[in-house]
C-alpha cells in the first residue's frame, strides 16, 4: 500500500487541500481562480480585495485572507494521517493524470488503499441501484473476467450493479476502486461494510473529493460520476432507466472522450432503457469481456498484466449468445430457467413431470450452480446468471 507521505510531497499540497474546504469554491471556481493568480501560491498571497476582485464571493474571499482556509488544511490533514487516509493533489506524482485532462478536475483526491491503483487502466462499470438477477449477474461476471486480466474496475459503490461489479473483482482478487459520494470514511450503504474492507484487502482503494465525514447528501452522488468516467479508458453500462444517474456517467464519458459500452436488455424492460438507447446512439454492445478487451489501446493491452487463473477463464464466461456445453439433463433445465425472471423448484418440477425424476432435478441444479450457470435465490427460486 502506498504511503500517505509520499503522495503528499508537493510544497503546494497544503493550498491545494485549503482551496478544496474554501467556501464557495468548487473546482471549476478553483481553476479559473490558479489561472487569474497564476499560481495555487499566488492564490494565498493575494489581498482580499484582490481576491473579490476576481470575482471571489465574499465568504470565501474572507476564508482565503484571514487564513481560516489555511488552518481547516492542517486540521484535514492532520485528521487524514491519524485514519491513514491519504490526500494527493494536481501537484502530487500519485494523482491519477487522466482527472487532469477532464474539464473540473477534483481539487484533492482523499484515499484509502493503494493509491497507485487509481492511475492503472481501468474500465467503470455502472448501472441501476435495482437490478434484475440478469443485470447483477452480468455486471459481476464481466467486471470478473476484466479483473482477471488486469484492468481495474471503476464503481461508484452504490448498491445493485455497483456493488456487483466490486465483487465480481474482488471474487478474482483484482484490484477495484470504489469512488464515494461521502467521505471515505462514512461507507455507504452500510451494507458494504464488508465489500469495502474485501476492495482494501485485495489492493484496491476507496476515494473521494468530499472532505473526511461528508454525509451521503443526493447532490454529492451525481457530482462524483465525473470522477468514475475520468479515471476509466471507457465506461460499461448494465441496466439503467430512462431517468437513471447511470446516464450522467455516460454523458460524462462522452463529453470527457472515453469509450462507452454497454450490455443490451430486453426491449420490455424499462431498465434496458438506458443501455439500449446507448447502444443505439454507437455504443460498443457488450456480450463477453472480449468486447471490451478488443477496443482497447494496443499499449494497455500490452502493459497489463497475463490474464490470472480464475473461474471465469473457463468456457462459461458470460456471455448473451454462447452456451457451455452442459449433460441433457442440464440443458433441459437451463432452458426453463430465465436471467430476467426468477422460477420456482416446484414449478421446474412440474414442468420436467414424466422427463426427468425429482433426483435428477436437484443434481442439475447443483451442476448448473457449481458451474455458474445458475444462482438460487431465497426462496428455492433460480434464475440464469447470463
Amino acid at each position: 500500500m502506498s504511503s500517505a507521505p509520499s503522495a503528499v510531497s508537493s510544497s503546494r499540497h497544503r493550498e491545494w487541500v485549503a482551496l478544496s474546504l474554501t467556501p464557495t469554491l468548487g473546482p471549476t471556481r478553483v481553476r479559473r481562480l490558479i489561472e487569474k493568480f497564476g499560481g495555487v501560491e499566488q492564490v494565498f498571497r493575494a489581498s482580499l480585495t484582490e481576491l473579490e476582485a476576481a470575482g471571489m464571493q465574499a465568504a470565501g474571499a474572507q476564508s482565503i485572507a484571514l487564513g481560516e482556509s489555511l488552518q481547516k488544511a492542517d486540521e484535514e490533514l492532520a485528521k487524514a494521517a491519524a485514519a491513514g487516509v491519504a490526500i494527493v493533489s494536481p501537484d502530487c506524482a500519485a494523482y491519477p493524470q487522466p482527472l487532469l485532462h477532464i474539464y473540473d478536475p477534483p481539487i484533492v483526491l482523499y484515499v484509502r488503499g493503494d493509491v497507485e491503483t487509481l492511475s492503472r487502466p481501468g474500465i467503470a462499470v455502472v448501472g441501476t441501484r435495482h437490478p434484475t438477477p440478469y443485470g447483477s449477474g452480468m455486471a459481476e461476471r464481466l467486471s470478473c473476467d476484466l479483473a482477471a486480466r488486469g484492468l481495474i474496475i471503476f464503481s461508484g459503490m452504490a448498491r445493485g450493479v455497483d456493488s456487483a461489479a466490486h465483487r465480481g473483482a474482488v471474487n478474482v482478487k483484482g484490484k477495484t476502486v470504489a469512488v464515494f459520494g461521502t467521505g471515505v470514511d462514512r461507507i455507504y450503504p452500510r451494507e458494504n461494510q464488508k465489500l469495502s474492507e474485501q476492495i482494501l484487502g485485495s489492493g484496491g482503494a476507496l476515494i473521494s473529493e468530499f472532505p473526511l465525514g461528508t454525509s451521503p447528501t443526493p447532490q454529492n452522488f451525481p457530482i462524483r460520476n465525473r470522477i468514475i468516467s475520468g479515471l476509466s479508458i471507457g465506461v460499461l453500462v448494465i441496466e439503467a432507466g430512462e431517468y437513471s444517474g447511470t446516464r450522467i456517467t455516460a454523458r460524462c464519458a462522452l463529453e470527457q472522450s472515453r469509450e462507452v459500452f454497454a450490455v443490451p436488455g430486453n426491449v420490455t424492460n424499462k431498465l434496458s432503457w438506458g443501455p439500449n438507447t446507448l447502444i443505439k446512439q454507437g455504443a460498443k454492445l457488450v456480450a463477453t469481456w472480449e468486447d471490451v478487451w478488443e477496443e482497447l489501446p494496443t499499449q494497455v493491452r500490452l502493459q497489463l498484466e497475463p490474464p490470472a487463473a480464475s473461474e471465469s477463464d473457463e468456457p462459461e464466461n458470460a456471455s448473451l449468445f454462447d452456451q457451455p456445453e452442459m449433460s441433457p439433463h442440464e440443458k433441459k433445465l437451463f432452458s426453463l430457467i430465465k436471467a430476467d425472471e426468477a422460477i420456482h423448484i416446484d414449478e421446474l418440477v412440474e414442468k420436467l413431470e414424466g422427463k426427468l425424476s425429482s433426483s435428477e432435478i436437484f443434481s442439475a441444479l447443483f451442476e448448473l450452480e457449481m458451474g455458474s450457470k445458475i444462482r438460487q435465490l431465497a426462496g428455492k427460486q433460480y434464475v440464469r446468471i447470463f
